[in-house]
């Protein structure tokens, strides 16, 4: 295919009512951070535009999640994104590969730039953005684990919407003094357009019962071929790559056991028969995309 159609999706409903009182909370506690620690999946798409007007005024690091997940092929070639990702952004922030970077990162933009009405405190506030489950509490934890030797303070998962609130401060360092403050994913209010809010959920930012696993698994087909990504077909033991979804998410079914019992009506009464559990197997598809199961792929 040489698109895809997304058939006139409405992204407004991918939006929880929860995450507008999470901006407004990010926004005030904007005020209070001397630094902004933003957590990314995805460079270009991952990222939240309704917070830009704080980036002029305050240092701003992102970190880069699943580096390890990313195709080497497009990692300095992407999609809009110029020569690389570290020149589209050089105004904007340092990107840093590894949390053991980020503390002294932190420090040294901190104490370079201006703090305004903080300037005669000696401690660090910083706070970590993103949107939904890229890794910020884990981040917190990971700081905190290095620097202070000390067990995890905040909840971490493996989907979005465990943090629902903007947290108390939470010390990662001693010297500097440096606390961070977690605060919940927030997608912006309008999304760019259905391709990237269709990115976002393929990496988990948004539940997958929201845009459909079947949707995504059809997406997430495109995008492998279109990258010429076919790993799919080694491990799903494919005669060839395929350009339509259901024949692959039968092969999916059939290697990974996905039946149900699906009770059928009959002129001489009720059967029971077992039949592929497509949306099972499209969920086995989107995990092992995640796992790095169907090769490295980056979506921006």
């Amino acid at each position: 295919r040489e698109r895809f159609d997304f058939g006139g999706r409405d992204v407004a409903s991918w939006f929880p009512r929860h995450m507008a009182k999470g901006l407004r909370q990010m926004r005030l506690a904007l005020r209070r951070a001397d630094c902004l620690v933003e957590r990314s999946h995805i460079p270009l798409s991952g990222r939240n535009p309704a917070l830009q007007e704080a980036l002029g005024i305050r240092p701003h690091v992102l970190v880069l999640n699943k580096m390890d997940l990313a195709d080497p092929r497009r990692q300095s070639v992407s999609a809009g994104a110029g020569p690389g990702w570290g020149q589209r952004w050089c105004h904007e922030q340092v990107s840093v590969p590894v949390p053991l970077q980020v503390v002294p990162m932190v420090a040294r933009l901190v104490a370079d730039g201006p703090r305004y009405h903080r300037a005669e405190s000696s401690e660090h506030n910083i706070l970590v953005i993103g949107v939904p489950n890229v890794g910020k509490s884990s981040l917190i934890n990971s700081l905190r684990r290095l620097h202070l030797k000390k067990g995890k303070a905040t909840a971490v998962g493996g989907e979005p919407g465990i943090t629902k609130a903007v947290l108390s401060r939470i010390q990662v360092c001693e010297k500097p003094l440096m606390y961070l403050v977690d605060t919940p994913g927030v997608l912006p209010p309008k999304l760019g357009d259905v391709e990237t809010g269709m990115k976002l959920a393929l990496c988990g930012a948004i539940r997958d019962h929201m845009v459909g696993e079947d949707v995504m698994a059809d997406y997430l087909l495109y995008i492998l071929n279109k990258q010429q990504q076919f790993r799919y077909v080694q491990r799903y033991r494919l005669g060839q790559a395929c350009d339509h979804i259901e024949p692959l998410l039968k092969h999916v079914a059939l290697a990974q056991g996905r039946t149900q019992k699906v009770k059928v009506l009959t002129g001489t009464g009720n059967v029971n028969m077992m039949m592929l559990n497509y949306p099972a197997a499209a969920y086995e598809f989107l995990r092992d995309f995640r796992a790095g199961h169907l090769g490295r792929v980056t979506l921006d």
